[in-house]
């Protein structure tokens, strides 16, 4: 899995950081993982590099320095247009490395996220650029087999494949563990899924999907459990609607079920090419051209020469005729651009003073050299997602004007934000309650003057409230601002969404925490919902906490959350609120409980790795324990036992879900519901409880039992929900 920072974004260095990597100077951070760091580093000319080094304890695991040995020599063997170049490694080091130049942009995962689907020449020119990336690579005898959003980077000089670390030549020759299906769900192609088999033609498919979400915003075989993904892929047919028709044609093809029916690399980035050819020559005719100083013109007279009677010119020996203009049967003449792709590739540069300043201080006036990279080039061996502070970033800012009133003061300074850690697990200061520690119900409790006086007030929030919230003013709320952040950027991490980081503002007079989100372009309905409810779980914990540590000072008791269709919006819309004295946590009868959201939230594949480990032992430990008692209780359907069974995680309540798709009716009954229910938790609570005491960042100890009537389209039923822990 890659890890992309913000766009352009350099994080100061932490203690222990070298001052220098190989010939490199290190000026900071652009991310780190659960596998590796990745370094800001600079050349002696001035060049900006990511420098990417191996943890030590990895390190000294030789089957993983085996596959990074052989990451460094297939980057190594790869060059060619729209790639990141492999600069220099030492996979020898005590502390593996390798550096790739440095690219300043998003991947096309968090671009779409804010700006949405790529349209007109830019999408053209990404579907060009990437095919002839995967030429490039086929033709190296290597291949890709993670082409996915996340690892194709929006530079401003055109796209920018990435990411080697699970690539393998396509002689078969590579260091893979056996057994391990590689690739990420919904960008895998069907014969890698019946068979494991992933060659060039799975690249392809890969690519088709990609183009197709790159031109929609839509994952072209839809989102879900992983294993609901994979029938869509082998069985249904992907989304293409809303892809342009001239690339319709050429997605289609490469996402053929049969590997032998798809297009090569080469012959479809061919046929982008030409396509991308002939937007740029719609472009328009070209301009005409000045005289030249140096050619007096002839006087002009009252019958000038026609073409049949004019004598021959005699050339003029000082101007070096024009060539002459592309032939054009539609029209006058046009002049079509040397470079199409870079002529129709609308992504704006952006940049960190953080580079700059550095290298100015460094070469003491030397020149800089002319930047190369991309904003993160973080490969596979780095594990987690991190956050995109940039992403709330108000245009108005980067371009040096002014913003009204209103939106200035929902605008947080980026130093108040605490950089990520890298573990989408990790959380934030202790006091913000949204890890293992108990959220106090009742915070309040015995407190004779609260400072906080709205408590069991409902009334709903509104514009106002959020108009007249204002950024942090004193150090403590600054403090719980940062608090908030983290949390939620650490239960949205486990999805992949730590970029709707929210902004947090704080309303006196209402003795409210404002959260808020946006603008996201064509955001799902169902991570909207997870924003909303990672943001007022973040708030709860945060501010029940510090009621109950400061009941006397701290007035802050609510929290409301919002959402905003643009930077310079002076309305938002309204989420949800709530209060953090009526309790945090989703209970019944004083017990907790699961809910809908809590299902969708636990559908939604994991970014995870150690989710998803521990959800696949569970899975498969259930499973296999189910058909056991299926096979010798004859008070349950035989056709129970075919019936799928799937485990996800709920970032937000802590809690997993089990569900099982009904698709015969064969738990319909009350008996079968319950025997079900016993078994899974016989079978998941030693396993997740195992998880919590070795691991101390591991939050999940509840879980709640689902049955889905009819299939998946049907309605769940929650049949019975707990706590591992009693």
């Amino acid at each position: 899995m890659s890890i992309t920072g913000a766009v352009g974004r350099v994080r100061p260095a932490q203690p222990g950081d070298p001052a220098r990597i190989g010939p490199y100077r290190i000026i900071g951070r652009l991310g780190s993982g659960g596998m590796g760091t990745v370094h800001a580093g600079l050349t002696a000319d001035g060049l900006r590099v990511a420098v990417k080094v191996i943890h030590p304890a990895q390190a000294q695991d030789p089957e993983f320095r085996a596959r990074f040995r052989r990451e460094v020599q297939l980057s190594a063997r790869v060059q060619g247009p729209c790639l990141v170049p492999l600069l220099a490694a030492d996979p020898e080091a005590g502390a593996p490395w390798l550096a790739t130049a440095y690219a300043p942009g998003p991947t096309l995962d968090r671009h779409i996220a804010r700006y949405g689907p790529l349209t007109g020449g830019t999408l053209y020119a990404f579907a060009t650029g990437t095919a002839q990336a995967l030429a490039a690579i086929h033709a190296a005898g290597v291949v890709h087999r993670d082409v996915k959003p996340q690892n194709v980077i929006l530079s401003p000089a055109g796209p920018r494949v990435l990411d080697f670390g699970i690539a393998h030549a396509a002689d078969g020759t590579s260091v893979t563990r056996t057994g391990v299906l590689t690739g990420t769900p919904g960008w895998i192609s069907p014969e890698h899924y019946r068979s494991g088999v992933a060659g060039p033609a799975g690249d392809m498919f890969a690519w088709g999907a990609l183009i197709a979400y790159a031109a929609t915003g839509r994952l072209p075989f839809g989102t879900g459990a992983p294993d609901v993904v994979a029938y869509r892929v082998m069985s249904g047919e992907a989304d293409l609607a809303g892809t342009p028709a001239e690339l319709r044609d050429i997605v289609a093809d490469a996402l053929a079920k049969e590997p032998g029916a798809r297009t090569t690399a080469p012959v479809t980035a061919d046929r982008c090419a030409r396509l991308l050819a002939t937007q740029a020559t719609q472009i328009g005719p070209a301009p005409a051209a000045p005289p030249d100083p140096r050619v007096t013109p002839a006087p002009a007279g009252p019958h000038p020469p026609t073409a049949a009677s004019a004598p021959p010119a005699t050339p003029d020996p000082r101007v070096r005729p024009a060539p002459p203009a592309p032939s054009n049967p539609y029209g006058p003449p046009v002049r079509p651009p040397a470079d199409p792709l870079v002529a129709l590739w609308q992504i704006p540069a952006v940049d960190d003073p953080r580079w700059t300043t550095t290298a100015r201080s460094s070469s003491r006036g030397r020149t800089a050299a002319v930047v190369l990279g991309a904003a993160a080039v973080v490969g596979a061996l780095v594990g987690a997602a991190v956050a995109f502070p940039g992403a709330w970033r108000d245009p108005a800012d980067a371009a040096g004007s002014n913003a009204s009133a209103s939106a200035a003061t929902h605008r947080e300074a980026a130093a108040t934000s605490p950089a990520p850690t890298g573990s989408a697990r990790t959380a934030g200061p202790a006091f913000s309650g949204t890890g293992r520690g108990a959220i106090p119900a009742d915070p309040l409790a015995g407190a004779p003057n609260p400072a906080f006086t709205r408590s069991g007030d409902d009334t709903e929030p509104s514009s106002d409230d959020w108009r007249d919230s204002a950024v942090a003013a004193t150090a403590d709320e600054t403090e719980v601002a940062g608090a908030v952040r983290a949390a939620v950027r650490t239960m949205l991490a486990t999805k992949d969404l730590a970029f709707m980081e929210p902004q947090v503002t704080f309303d006196r007079r209402a003795q409210t925490v404002v959260l808020t989100g946006g603008p996201v372009s064509q955001l799902p309905e169902a991570q909207r919902t997870l924003f909303r409810r990672s943001a007022g779980m973040a708030a709860c914990a945060t501010l029940a906490h510090r009621l109950a540590d400061a009941p006397d000072s701290w007035a802050y008791g609510r929290y409301a959350v919002f959402w905003k269709d643009s930077d310079t919006a002076t309305d938002a819309t309204a989420l949800g609120f709530g209060e953090a004295t009526d309790g945090c946590y989703h209970t019944v009868a004083g017990q907790w409980q699961g809910e809908d959201e809590g299902i969708a939230a636990a559908r939604m594949p994991s970014a995870d790795k150690t989710e998803f480990q521990v959800a696949d032992g569970i899975d498969k430990a259930v499973t296999r324990a189910w058909r056991a008692r299926v096979a010798r209780d004859d008070g349950i359907a035989p056709e129970a036992a075919d019936e799928d069974i799937s485990l996800g995680f709920d970032p937000v309540q802590k809690a997993a879900y089990l569900w099982i798709v009904d698709t015969r009716d064969a738990v319909a009954g009350r008996a079968q519901r319950d025997n079900f229910q016993d078994l899974v938790t016989r079978t998941a609570c030693p396993r997740l409880l195992a998880r919590y005491k070795a691991d101390k960042s591991w939050p999940y100890t509840r879980w709640s039992v689902v049955v889905y009537s009819g299939g998946l389209g049907g309605t769940p039923e929650i049949v019975r929900s707990g706590d591992c822990l009693g």
